[in-house]
């Protein structure tokens, strides 16, 4: 006999969303530390063993975070993702097929201040990444500082996350038969400076090694832009120039991530606090730019196939931004 279960209340099912985000974003934040903290403390315990184990396994696994790194399905389909998904609601947009015999170089537009649209798109199967993309894997990259620390690289590199160098975006893209995807968050850190509602600046025009890898590879490029997703959070004021710029500037240079002074929402109150607003983010998939393969490409060659790219992701945003609210006058600027 078939069991059927009740829909849950609106009121719950928004409380389990927010508790999704809550959790989300407080693991972004604090995990590190945490990991860090029970993997030390575990050595003042009975439990010291687990700590001896742990660290040979880092040393034999230790080059896996740029060899593809190790996907777990169960965790990608997690009923959390989902609810996460539908609280702010992220939504992927396909505008062409993928064919899946070939590999894809993907740059991800804006960076945002916590890239939940690449985070869910990319890691999880919330937005129907394999559905929409049927026979495409996809993988993310991330700063390679993150998959140093114990227990959290095994957390990330089960999403799909992989370490940003070109080792690894070779390792990914060199497939013979096809069907990899790597997603970009070109900008990085440092357009994260920049996140804030009605922002349009990328920066972008001399970011110009994920263009070099793909010609040669001879990968074709794929334009994505992600409406909504600067929308998520304040920021405090910053502009170029000003002391905290420079701090936050220097900040990164030492530690390689940037640290975004960010606020939105609270867990019981919507004045002030560290959730993202409810606010839709339509993630837009572009058609490939098809590269020719060159092992050795020019500078003039990689300049003109990144220029390519730029009018294809400044014609993306101009052809969609209509249908998400975008006003007419607010166009791409690329720093």
């Amino acid at each position: 006999m078939k069991v059927e279960f009740a829909p849950l209340s609106l009121p719950l099912q928004r409380r389990l969303q927010t508790a999704s985000v809550v959790q989300w974003v407080f693991s972004f934040l604090g995990l590190a530390q945490c990991c860090v903290a029970a993997f030390i403390a575990l050595f003042f315990t009975r439990f010291w063993l687990v700590s001896v184990l742990y660290t040979a396994w880092w040393f034999i696994d230790r080059e896996k975070p740029s060899k593809g790194g190790r996907k777990i399905n169960a965790l990608r389909n997690s009923i959390v993702w989902r609810y996460m998904r539908d609280y702010f609601p992220v939504t992927l947009v396909k505008t062409v097929d993928l064919d899946p015999r070939q590999n894809y170089l993907m740059g991800f537009h804006p960076h945002g201040v916590l890239a939940a649209g690449a985070f869910i798109n990319f890691c999880t199967e919330a937005s129907g990444f394999s559905t929409l993309f049927p026979g495409i894997t996809p993988h993310l990259m991330m700063l390679s500082l993150w998959f140093r620390i114990p227990f959290l690289r095994d957390y990330l590199m089960s999403g799909g996350l992989v370490s940003s160098s070109k080792e690894s975006a070779s390792y990914v893209l060199q497939k013979p038969e096809g069907g990899n995807m790597l997603a970009i968050i070109v900008g990085g850190a440092q357009e994260a400076l920049d996140a804030r509602p009605g922002s349009y600046t990328l920066l972008l025009k001399n970011r110009k090694g994920f263009v070099r890898v793909a010609i040669e590879h001879g990968t074709p490029l794929v334009p994505i832009f992600s409406f909504g997703e600067n929308d998520l959070f304040d920021q405090v004021r910053n502009p170029k120039g000003s002391w905290l710029r420079q701090l936050q500037h220097r900040l990164q240079q030492v530690m390689g991530i940037s640290l975004p002074l960010f606020h939105a929402r609270g867990i019981f109150q919507y004045s002030f606090g560290l959730i993202p607003y409810r606010r839709p983010i339509y993630t837009v998939v572009g058609k490939p730019i098809p590269v020719q393969r060159k092992h050795r490409p020019s500078q003039e060659e990689v300049d003109q196939v990144h220029q390519k790219y730029l009018n294809e992701l400044y014609k993306l945003f101009e052809e969609h931004k209509a249908k998400y609210n975008i006003p007419e006058d607010k166009h791409l600027e690329f720093i």
